[in-house]
C-alpha cells in the first residue's frame, strides 16, 4: 500500500490506541487488526494523536482495552530495556521502496549501527542514499523500525523526527544492553 493509499482509502478500518509514558517522553501506540501501524514519540500527548488522526483520517479511532495496553507496556519495557526485544506483529503502510528500508532498519542488531549508505547498499541501491532518509524519516513505527540505529557516513547522530536526544538516549541504552548481554 502506498502512503498514500492509507490515507484516501474509502474502507474505514478501526484502529486501537493507547497513550502511555516512557523516559523519553508521552508514546502513543495504536494498532490495526493486522498489527501496530503507529509507535509516535513526543512531549505532547495531543499531538500525537493529532499525529494518528492524520495519519489516518477515515479511521474509526478506539481507545485501547486493558489487553491492548500490554502491547504499549511492551513498547515502553523495550524503551526502557531494549535488552528484554521487542516482537510485535507489524502493519506497515508504505511504497514498496520504504517498505524494503524499513526490513533492511529490522536486521539491524540491538547495540548496532549502520550509515544511511550502509542500509542503501544492503538494499542494493547505493545511490540512493537520500531516499533512504527519507523512508527512515517517514517511518510510522518508532523503535519497532529501529530508524534511531542509523548514523550519518562519520558515525554522526543526524536527524530523528523525534528529536536527536531521544535518539541518542536510544543508542545509549541499546548499546548499555549490548555490552551486559
Amino acid at each position: 500500500m502506498t502512503p498514500t493509499a492509507g490515507r484516501t482509502s474509502s474502507v474505514a478500518i478501526e484502529i486501537r490506541f493507547a497513550i502511555g509514558q516512557s523516559s523519553l517522553g508521552a508514546i502513543l501506540v495504536a494498532q490495526s487488526t493486522r498489527g501496530v501501524c503507529a509507535i509516535l514519540l513526543g512531549d505532547d500527548p495531543d499531538l500525537l494523536l493529532r499525529d494518528l488522526q492524520d495519519r489516518f483520517p477515515k479511521a474509526h479511532l478506539m481507545g485501547g482495552d486493558g489487553g491492548f495496553e500490554q502491547t504499549v507496556a511492551s513498547v515502553v519495557g523495550f524503551i526502557e530495556a531494549p535488552g528484554i526485544g521487542l516482537s510485535l506483529p507489524l502493519d506497515l503502510r508504505g511504497t514498496a521502496f520504504q517498505l524494503q528500508v524499513w526490513q533492511a532498519l529490522r536486521d539491524i542488531p540491538v547495540g548496532q549501527t549502520a550509515s544511511y549508505s550502509d542500509v542503501a547498499q544492503r538494499i542494493g541501491a547505493p545511490s540512493s542514499v537520500r531516499a533512504v532518509a527519507r523512508a527512515c524519516a517517514a517511518n510510522p513505527v518508532a523503535v519497532a523500525v529501529p530508524c534511531h540505529r542509523v548514523l550519518r557516513i562519520d558515525g554522526g547522530i543526524s536527524g530523528y523526527r523525534w528529536g536527536v536526544e531521544r535518539k541518542r538516549a536510544l543508542l545509549a541504552r541499546e548499546a548499555d544492553a549490548a555490552a551486559t548481554a
